[in-house]
């Protein structure tokens, strides 16, 4: 709701009308349509700007990754994992993720050994390997698939993120709780 929504900027925009020096967010943007979020994350960039120490808590890693100079990523109350937005990713070993579904379930040692694969997550049907060089990893992923006489799904690549992070380091995906 619109209405709802523009309370909440104006809310946020009172809270912050006095200048304090530290501000903490939970879920800033949760439930907020899209021209809102962008407008919540121009208010908090430019109380960063003004000086404001911002604490944003999030399950949106596309947030954290605007926003954010540093993140903690926390699992179970405790912080695993602390340093900035491309820190975190770069600790992946890796900038690519190739996901993909198979009709017929390939073993984990033949996945792991693919040149370039440095990291396999499995959710069911589902895979998901972190690679170094896509050039090698997906005409060796491609080639295995062949050779273990599965046959595509679906198959999509992206740069790795902040969620895949998450991933890599709990073994689980935000909305497993």
């Amino acid at each position: 709701d619109q209405v709802g929504q523009l309370e909440d900027v104006e809310r946020l925009g009172c809270a912050v009308l006095h200048r304090p020096p530290v501000i903490f967010l939970d879920e800033p943007t949760s439930g907020v349509d899209p021209i809102s979020r962008r407008q919540f994350w121009e208010l908090i960039h430019q109380m960063a700007h003004d000086g404001v120490t911002v604490f944003v808590t999030t399950h949106y890693m596309e947030e954290a990754s605007r926003l954010c100079d540093r993140v903690a990523i926390m699992d179970h109350g405790k912080i695993i994992a602390l340093g900035t937005p491309l820190e975190l990713i770069e600790s992946l070993g890796a900038d690519q993720i190739i996901e993909f579904r198979v009709t017929k379930e390939i073993p984990d040692e033949a996945l792991t050994s693919l040149p370039a694969v440095s990291h396999l997550h499995k959710r069911g049907d589902d895979y998901s390997l972190t690679v170094g060089e896509m050039g090698i990893a997906l005409p060796a992923l491609l080639a295995e698939i062949k050779r273990q006489e599965s046959e595509l799904v679906s198959l999509t690549t992206h740069q790795a993120t902040l969620e895949d992070v998450f991933v890599s380091l709990t073994g689980r995906m935000l909305r497993e709780g």
